[in-house]
């Protein structure tokens, strides 16, 4: 009823830059809280940073002053700028939102399919 369809991941030397980029789409009435999560090889899925909808930001302490998020609540996307990129972000990126859908009014909370980032010289 709701997808999510992220973009942008790839391979990147260290100290450079991605932006992810994230769509709803879908039965939408309203997107509260999004995020982006993040899954490095053999460890749980952590949270790296969150958006309200009035665009009140929280970021990981390891990510704090290097990744920046931001969201176009008109065209649904969520989007995650990271710059100075380490190796430790190495990771799976998914994109999460909590979107209330319509006819029946209900909240979901709806998963991307993850993107890659790969931090390597």
């Amino acid at each position: 009823q709701v997808q999510l369809v992220e973009s942008g991941g790839g391979l990147v030397q260290p100290g450079g830059s991605l932006r992810l980029s994230c769509k709803a789409s879908g039965s939408i009435f309203m997107i509260n809280d999004m995020a982006w999560y993040r899954q490095a090889p053999g460890k749980q899925r952590e949270l790296a940073a969150t958006i309200t909808r009035d665009g009140r930001t929280n970021y990981a302490d390891s990510v704090k002053g290097r990744f920046t998020i931001s969201r176009d609540n008109a065209k649904n996307t969520v989007s995650l700028q990271m710059n100075s990129l380490k190796p430790v972000d190495t990771a799976v990126y998914y994109c999460y939102a909590a979107v209330i859908v319509s006819l029946p009014y209900r909240l979901l909370e709806v998963w991307g399919q993850g993107t890659l980032v790969t931090v390597s010289s």
